[in-house]
């Protein structure tokens, strides 16, 4: 018997689109002998729709003709079936589904929101929990529980927006004092989105104006000097961790930015399903001494177990190329494409990938529910001091 996998995608977003291109590439690259799957459209108003044509990219060129042919669904738990149901006045089954594959990028998805939703239903998800895909979001908390833990990072100062508005002046002394370059970054955004490279002060108010627009806490570090991006990306949980190659990624600016990941520079959201991500400009493996390589490796394996990740994930460095001092930058908990890339370059091809993340998922469902949760006795039942309240709960 097959195995019903709700790929989840979408959501309330600004990675909305590029949501769309890593789950169309994930449910392509799907076993279809092992598993049938059931793609889950989250629209940017929150309405959930399915539908077999959303498995094609060419179909979310028009987000309102989508609209018309998808069905409006629901997901909830009926005893113990997880039910995907279309909404109106024939309401029907969809499917009753085993397991869910969130492929969620940025802020209000990614980051332990459609996770919680899941926890709340009680289905089988793959990839990090509520707590891990939080912290992977929120880049100063990360970057707090990195230094508790002695881990490299880049010097750093972060601020909320009513301080910014508050006191204006104290802040951009405080950032400074770093001394520049730096790079402004919104605190719990990804794939680079209201990223600035700052070269000097006369820019830095606007650069941090520009974050301010996409979250209320901003972070600005010191930029890394001589520098080479390189990722890692890690498969597994708290108990055994795997690490892939490292990719060497190429920017055509200061840092690796949004259009270097999903525009390949022509300003053109790629409508072939095989790249997204994958159109980043990259060398595999990244150009690194042995040395290097395998303390990044290492430093990626310890940030997956700090945050208590699972899944597949992909932990981001700065490397100082002259000193080749190595600095974490952030853990992607849902990376784009789910860095398939990395692992086919370790002979791990995607439908295999994509199979250990599932398998995975399953066992960490079937563990939790070994451990308790809750009780079966009702402390309530032979509760006396209610007499009281009879006038007032009416």
């Amino acid at each position: 018997m097959k195995i019903k996998v709700g790929v989840i995608f979408g959501g309330t977003t600004v990675e909305h689109e590029v949501s769309i291109i890593s789950a169309v590439q994930a449910m392509n690259h799907l076993n279809k002998e092992k598993y049938d799957v059931y793609p889950i459209y989250i629209a940017k108003d929150r309405t959930w729709y399915y539908g077999e044509m959303l498995k094609d990219i060419d179909m979310y060129r028009d987000f309102d003709t989508l609209k018309r042919y998808a069905k409006k669904v629901i997901l909830y738990n009926k005893n113990g079936a997880f039910r995907l149901q279309s909404l109106g006045l024939f309401k029907t089954v969809v499917a009753d589904l085993d397991i869910i594959l969130p492929v969620v990028h940025g802020n209000n998805m990614e980051d332990g929101t459609i996770q919680g939703y899941l926890e709340m239903v009680g289905v089988p998800y793959v990839g990090s929990n509520v707590l891990g895909s939080s912290l992977g979001q929120d880049k100063v908390v990360m970057k707090q529980i990195f230094s508790s833990l002695d881990l490299p990072i880049v010097p750093y100062v972060w601020f909320f927006d009513s301080e910014y508005y508050l006191d204006k002046e104290a802040i951009i002394k405080k950032c400074n004092k770093l001394g520049f370059p730096v790079i402004v970054k919104p605190a719990s955004l990804g794939s680079s989105v209201g990223i600035t490279y700052v070269k000097s002060d006369k820019d830095l108010e606007k650069a941090i104006e520009e974050a301010i627009t996409y979250d209320t806490k901003v972070i600005v570090e010191k930029a890394v000097e001589n520098l080479v991006e390189v990722n890692c990306s890690v498969l597994g949980n708290y108990q055994n961790q795997q690490a892939s190659n490292l990719e060497e990624v190429m920017s055509t600016a200061e840092f690796l930015t949004y259009q270097d990941k999903y525009l390949g520079g022509k300003g053109k959201i790629p409508t072939n399903s095989s790249k997204g991500m994958v159109n980043t400009n990259r060398i595999i493996p990244a150009r690194l001494d042995e040395k290097t390589t395998n303390e990044v490796k290492e430093k990626a394996k310890e940030v997956f177990k700090a945050l208590n990740l699972s899944g597949v994930c992909r932990i981001d460095f700065l490397v100082d190329g002259k000193s080749k001092k190595i600095y974490i930058n952030e853990p992607n908990t849902i990376p784009g494409s789910l860095s398939f890339y990395l692992w086919e370059a370790t002979n791990k091809p995607y439908e295999q990938l994509l199979d250990e993340m599932i398998t995975l998922a399953i066992k960490q469902y079937k563990q939790k529910h070994q451990k308790t949760y809750s009780f079966d006795t009702n402390i309530l039942s032979n509760f006396s001091g209610g007499k009281g309240l009879k006038g007032k709960l009416k």
